[in-house]
């Protein structure tokens, strides 16, 4: 079994991540963990560079499942996860949730909500 986790730093990524690595030791998948940017990763704060990364890879090493890191570039974080799932074959997508205000969903749109309801396998949304 594979399980495909959104990873952005910060607390809805660690949120996801931490409930994927439950999911993996309860099922015994592996995880494929998608931190996905759009090209513009100096001004992208989601996009996981240097220590972050480093930290990431310590603490899934640490836990022992078996993983994989991907940092795909494309216009559609949500079509990165999508895609990632689709050419894995994912059993799970877990994805974390941030709070947003009314206007902010009207205006911007929600890479969780996109993997919601366009995903091929069932998808965990979490909080932190």
């Amino acid at each position: 079994m594979t399980i495909v986790v959104g990873y952005v730093p910060g607390a809805p990524g660690e949120a996801a991540v931490e409930q994927a690595l439950v999911e993996a030791r309860r099922t015994g998948s592996r995880l494929v963990v998608v931190n996905g940017t759009r090209g513009d990763a100096y001004v992208d704060t989601r996009f996981s560079q240097g220590a972050d990364v480093d930290r990431l890879r310590s603490h899934l090493e640490a836990s022992g499942v078996e993983y994989e890191v991907r940092q795909p570039l494309g216009p559609d974080v949500a079509d990165l996860i999508l895609d990632v799932a689709e050419e894995v074959g994912a059993d799970l997508i877990v994805v974390g949730l941030r709070r947003r205000t009314p206007v902010g969903k009207l205006i911007l749109g929600s890479t969780a909500q996109r993997v919601l309801l366009d995903a091929a396998c069932p998808v965990l949304a979490v909080k932190p």
